[in-house]
């Protein structure tokens, strides 16, 4: 056993390498745990009593060479690899196209929804996220005692201003602004006080659509969400609008669209009907015109508000809202090439 151990430490005086696979594997063979020095040490009760003085020396020598050979080629390689690290690029390599990085999928929805409508003349408004009570409730025809206005569906800042709960309040400061005809979408991150589950979130995206002129009615609106559903979903896309209620339009509706993955025959996703839900919509109410200053007599006008993130589900059949604000690289791999 002294002759193994003294030709062990002759392998390691004369060890020497450059690459790191083959330090780490010295390391694991010399000093892991089911390495030559553990073998060692545990054989060590088996040597003579005579003996054992000078095999627990050669052990430790051994042993002290190992770490020192590891240490010093560690540092070695170590500053090698800075050196490598500091020398300029080589602007002649050829560029590596494996790492390829991709827009979120509520960017691609927004920005196909903005594509969408500014081909049927809709410019893009945006507004702040901080609101007064004027733009985000009293303008839009909400009364004192409406639940909108309890703590329980909005972020009060103060009892004046509060982190927005809907874009309508940015189709306010362009009414306020801008003499009719108005066609416009206001696209934004809005807040409200919900908890968080695979189907919501106290922050999401919208989309709300305004147009205001002479002589708007009803069915404008109605082929004009057709027409959005068709660019989105597909041609043989169909709406459903159903009677509902908002404080700033009236009439008002919610409309649904037929079920892109079993095309309107029903599945659990649609819970059998064959209609998804997709947005809220209605005629502007004339108070709210008023309140904007546009005479409600000459003018009249529609509003649509969509969750873009409800869009980005069914388009790409996500079954869980939260995947949205993880920032899961795993996830969003998905969207690289679209």
């Amino acid at each position: 056993m002294k002759d193994q151990v003294e030709k062990l430490i002759l392998e390691v005086e004369d060890f020497k390498t450059t690459d790191t696979n083959e330090l780490e594997s010295f390391r694991i063979r010399f000093m892991g745990k089911k390495g030559v020095m553990n073998d060692l040490f545990k054989s060590f009760k088996d040597v003579p009593n005579d003996q054992k003085k000078e095999f627990g020396q050669l052990l430790n020598t051994l042993k002290v060479k190992a770490q020192e050979k590891h240490t010093k080629l560690k540092s070695e390689l170590s500053a090698n690899t800075n050196q490598n690290t500091n020398k300029p690029d080589d602007l002649t390599l050829p560029v590596l196209n494996d790492q390829l990085g991709a827009r979120h999928p509520i960017s691609l929805i927004r920005n196909q929804i903005i594509d969408i409508f500014s081909r049927i003349g809709y410019t893009v408004s945006e507004g702040p996220e901080i609101e007064d009570d004027w733009h985000n409730f009293t303008a839009l025809n909400f009364p004192e005692e409406h639940p909108a206005r309890d703590m329980q569906d909005t972020f009060f800042i103060d009892e004046k201003h509060a982190l927005r709960t809907h874009t309508s309040s940015v189709q306010v400061r362009v009414m306020e602004n801008n003499k009719p005809p108005i066609r416009t979408i206001s696209p934004g991150r809005v807040f409200r006080n919900e908890a968080i589950s695979a189907r919501a979130h106290c922050i999401f995206h919208q989309v709300e659509g305004l147009y205001i002129d002479k002589d708007v009615s009803f069915a404008d609106l109605k082929q004009t969400l057709l027409y959005f559903a068709r660019e989105m979903f597909g041609e043989k896309t169909e709406i459903r609008l159903r009677p509902s209620y908002f404080p700033f339009t009236e009439p008002s509706a919610e409309v649904d669209v037929s079920c892109n993955i079993c095309s309107g025959k029903g599945c659990n996703v649609c819970k059998h009907t064959g209609f998804l839900e997709i947005l809220g919509c209605g005629m502007v109410d004339p108070n709210v015109l008023e309140n904007c200053g546009i005479d409600s007599s000459v003018y009249s006008g529609f509003a649509f508000g969509m969750g873009i993130e409800r869009i980005t589900m069914l388009k790409y059949q996500i079954n869980d809202l939260r995947l949205f604000f993880e920032n899961d690289v795993r996830f969003l791999k998905q969207f690289q090439s679209a």
